[in-house]
C-alpha cells in the first residue's frame, strides 16, 4: 500500500465531508489525498483514468490507486485498510461479494442528501490540511 491513494468525493455532500474528516483524523501518516468531484483536479484525474465525470450528483466515492479506480463499498473498504486500528479491520469485508456489499452502500448513497443534508459549496481545507487536497 505504498502507492498514492486519492479519494474522490462529493464536495457538497455533508455525509461525504464528514467521512473525509473521519479519514483525515485516522490517517496520521497522510496516506490518503483528497479531491472533490466538483474540483478541477478531481475532474482532471477522472479524465486521465478514463472515467466519465459525473453529471449531477455523484453516486459513490472513488479511490484511485495507480491505474485502478475502485468505487462503492470496494472503495470504502480499501480506504479503511489505510486507516489506523481498529478501522483497517473493516477491510476484512472485502471477502464478501461486491454485489452484496454494495446493496447497503448504495442504499445510503441514494439517500445521503435527504438523511444528512447538502452544502452550498465544496469543502475548503484549512491551511494545515491543504497539502492533503489536490488542487
Amino acid at each position: 500500500m505504498s502507492e498514492p491513494a486519492i479519494v474522490l468525493f462529493d464536495g457538497v455532500c455533508n455525509l461525504c465531508n464528514g467521512a473525509v474528516n473521519f479519514m483525515i483524523d485516522r490517517d496520521p501518516k497522510g496516506k490518503l489525498k483528497f479531491a472533490s468531484f466538483q474540483s478541477e483536479a478531481g475532474k482532471a484525474l477522472l479524465v486521465s483514468k478514463g472515467v466519465p465525470v459525473p453529471e449531477g450528483d455523484p453516486t459513490s466515492i472513488l479511490l484511485v490507486v495507480g491505474d485502478k479506480v475502485h468505487d462503492g463499498s470496494g472503495a470504502a473498504l480499501r480506504i479503511a485498510a489505510r486507516l489506523t486500528f481498529p478501522w483497517f479491520l473493516f477491510a476484512f469485508w472485502l471477502v464478501v461479494p461486491w454485489f452484496l456489499r454494495d446493496l447497503g452502500y448504495y442504499l445510503i448513497a441514494k439517500n445521503r442528501y435527504r438523511w444528512f443534508g447538502k452544502g452550498d459549496a465544496c469543502r475548503i481545507p484549512t491551511p494545515e490540511l491543504k497539502a492533503r487536497f489536490l488542487t
